[in-house]
């Protein structure tokens, strides 16, 4: 992540604070797992690796992105705690996120439409908060098989519903393409191994052609539809 962030002009003083960010949020979580096992550390790392994978090199970002879930889950530790040790935009982006998780996510069909526009409308003074989240829940995603099942389609679902379209109504194209993509595999798994073995037949046949190219194809985009009863 430093390195990264070297590459494009951080300043000492931002590495600094990715530095401090990282170790406060080290100690905080230091008793927690992931389902998975893994210390619960691993996911904010990977969520500021998510955030630097889109393009976002601003050192409070990837700060947030560090610290995202230490006031939710840090003992008497607040905003102003963040702004006291790192900084104050810092704080007010950690306090975003934090309340993003609070909002209601229902996947009630009616409620989703109005609970987007809610988050896009209350989030719009600083888009960073959306992509902050965004990278959230593409980890979270990605780490999906972790659940059981019930929770999984659950997830998807929301994923489909609600983050899809918060990713495309601020013009995150890639991250709206992999969550689809991620929220297909537990909707519809029939369907995302059909498109999982059609990519990479394409991806044979690309390289037998062009033998000296990078193996690399576009994602499949696929227009899901819901079938809830």
């Amino acid at each position: 992540i430093l390195e990264e962030l070297k590459k494009h002009n951080a300043t000492e003083q931002d590495l600094e604070n990715v530095k401090k960010s990282f170790h406060l949020a080290s100690d905080i979580h230091k008793n927690q797992f992931r389902q998975s096992g893994e210390p619960y550390i691993i996911h904010p790392l990977n969520v500021a690796k998510n955030a630097l994978n889109m393009e976002i090199y601003d050192a409070d970002t990837i700060c947030a992105c560090l610290l995202h879930d230490t006031i939710e889950d840090g003992e008497d530790f607040s905003k102003e705690d963040i702004a006291r040790i790192i900084n104050p935009t810092v704080s007010e982006l950690v306090d975003g996120v934090t309340k993003m998780r609070r909002m209601n996510f229902s996947t009630k069909e009616e409620q989703v439409l109005a609970n987007t526009r809610k988050i896009t409308n209350g989030l719009s003074k600083d888009v960073r908060i959306i992509l902050i989240k965004l990278a959230d829940r593409l980890h979270n995603m990605e780490t999906l098989d972790f659940k059981k099942a019930e929770k999984q389609r659950e997830n998807a679902i929301e994923t489909m519903e609600i983050f899809v379209p918060l990713a495309l109504s601020i013009g995150a194209y890639k991250i709206k393409s992999d969550l689809e993509d991620l929220a297909l595999k537990y909707i519809e798994p029939d369907a995302y191994k059909q498109i999982s073995y059609q990519k990479q037949k394409l991806q044979e046949q690309k390289y037998s052609l062009h033998p000296s190219c990078t193996n690399q194809t576009g994602k499949f985009h696929t227009h899901w539809t819901s079938s809830r009863q």
